[in-house]
């Protein structure tokens, strides 16, 4: 065949595959045909580079191919071509489609034998038809990255910043966020009397959302506790009808909240829907128990109070779910079970929340990716009061 119909026969191939048109590869590609400018898992032959070219196409729509020149010796035909299309249907390498259009350059080097192209090789710069979603999602992501940021300040600043200095006690928080933000709190609360309130929780998910409630929260539990001498169960009464009309209505808050009488060490307490804290007294891990529904869930709701008394020595312990439901490496969970006899065994150390962050990472190993936030709260009455 002449140069001159095997430059038209390249540019038949071109336009149609351009189209999907997978039928034109049966019609003018060889049954040996060799594609020698693979990509990784790509295969050769000729059913290998039909998947290909549907694989290629299916991200982007109005594909087309214009020649902007040829060059054609014996049996090899070099096109220089300017390729366009709109990436809008389908994500590629992890991009998500932009909707618009862009072009790139490249080159096709073909060897037709009989009227059948029988190699190719190609160079192109296709990453630049990406560009416009590329560039759409950096943006994306550089805006999702300062609102992170804005988040995180406005939460950090939230947070305690002084631990109440109480004489003969022990106060000691730890907070980690699973990502940049989150949705655990734990507050304190000097009341006029001297009392001192104590406040654990968590909102439902993670993230900004969780973060933003979570602020809501402790903002209204600051704001009643500020007020008038509200026991526990009152405190949380009254959070509850404010908070449940303005957080979605698939959100809601567990929160535990206790006041502590310094002097006597008496600890009232009511909890809403919180993981239960444990008490350390005579080598045993005892739970506060008392019922409650989480915050935000239902209107009308009372929360059970309940008190004890610490007497020197003993530790009472406020935590979140992210350490008891941390997995290891094998998939068990830390658990419940670990967590009390660990408390019984070592409770009434002077730092049992370093002791436990420390049995977690253990636990966990290293490359462990956490999988939610994590606060500890721990309230130690010291071993002498005088």
């Amino acid at each position: 065949m002449s140069v001159e119909q095997n430059k038209a026969i390249v540019r038949h191939f071109l336009n149609e595959t351009a189209k999907g048109n997978l039928d034109v590869i049966d019609e003018l590609v060889a049954p040996d045909f060799v594609d020698l400018s693979l990509l990784p898992g790509q295969e050769s032959d000729r059913e290998g580079f039909k998947r290909s070219v549907a694989e290629m196409n299916a991200p982007f729509s109005n594909i087309s191919y214009t020649i902007d020149d040829q060059i054609a010796e014996g049996d090899k035909v070099m096109t220089w071509y300017t390729a366009s299309a709109i990436h809008d249907r389908e994500p590629i390498m992890g991009v998500p489609p932009s909707g618009k259009g862009n072009s790139s350059t490249g080159v096709f080097l073909h060897r037709i034998v009989g009227g059948k192209i029988v190699e190719e090789r190609s160079l192109g710069d296709w990453l630049s038809l990406m560009l416009p979603a590329l560039e759409q999602q950096m943006r994306e992501r550089e805006r999702v990255e300062q609102e992170l940021q804005v988040a995180r300040t406005i939460q950090q600043a939230a947070l305690p910043k002084e631990v109440p200095q109480l004489e003969g006690w022990q106060i000691s928080p730890y907070y980690q966020p699973a990502r940049e933000v989150g949705g655990d709190f734990y507050e304190f609360f000097e009341l006029d009397d001297g009392r001192v309130g104590f406040a654990v929780g968590d909102a439902t998910g993670k993230g900004v959302p969780a973060a933003f409630v979570m602020s809501a929260t402790y903002a209204l539990l600051g704001g009643v506790a500020a007020g008038s001498g509200s026991t526990p169960g009152e405190m949380l009464e009254r959070v509850n009808e404010t908070l449940l009309p303005r957080i979605p209505p698939n959100m809601f808050v567990t929160c535990f909240y206790a006041i502590l009488d310094p002097k006597s060490g008496n600890l009232t307490y009511a909890n809403a829907g919180h993981d239960l804290p444990y008490l350390c007294r005579n080598g045993e891990a005892k739970e506060l128990r008392a019922r409650g529904m989480p915050l935000g869930l239902m209107p009308g709701m009372r929360y059970e109070e309940k008190e004890t008394t610490l007497d020197a020595g003993e530790t009472a312990l406020l935590y979140s779910d992210g350490l008891v439901e941390a997995h290891g490496p094998k998939g068990e969970m830390f658990g419940f079970p670990r967590l009390r006899a660990l408390i019984a065994e070592h409770g009434e150390e002077r730092w049992l929340g370093d002791f436990l962050l420390e049995e977690l990472y253990s636990f966990v190993g290293e490359g462990w990716e956490q999988e939610d936030d994590i606060t500890l709260l721990t309230l130690r009455r010291s071993p002498s009061l005088s």
